[in-house]
């Protein structure tokens, strides 16, 4: 699905689109994060639905803290809560597997 496809405001939380993944791509038949393809740079993740949560655990296995970034730069300055002004939030992906890979991979979402 994506965000043309949206008439209605969900119940609950928002949705997001326009997220493109840098270093890997969306799987949409395992519903998960994959290794990026030959000659693929950039790959645009399906619609995100946000849920807020009080007092969520969040998991320790099966996903990746995938961060937010508004640029693909990277850069910005350092704000004073210690991250990038370019920095968003990090932005939990299924995968199968440990985020070691995708983090010596440099994998990261940007907004489009």
């Amino acid at each position: 699905m994506d965000g043309n496809e949206i008439k209605e405001k969900p119940e609950d939380g928002c949705y997001v689109s326009g997220l493109w993944l840098e270093g890997a791509r969306w799987d949409k038949e395992e519903h998960c994060l994959a290794p990026s393809l030959p000659k693929e740079l950039y790959t645009p993740l399906p619609l995100v639905q946000f849920l807020p949560k009080a007092n969520r655990e969040v998991p320790e296995t099966g996903i990746y803290e995938c961060p937010v970034y508004k640029v693909l730069s990277r850069a910005g300055t350092l704000s004073t809560t210690g991250h990038s002004t370019n920095y968003v939030l990090p932005l939990e992906i299924p995968s199968k597997e440990d985020q070691s890979v995708w983090i010596k991979a440099g994998v990261a979402i940007f907004l489009a």
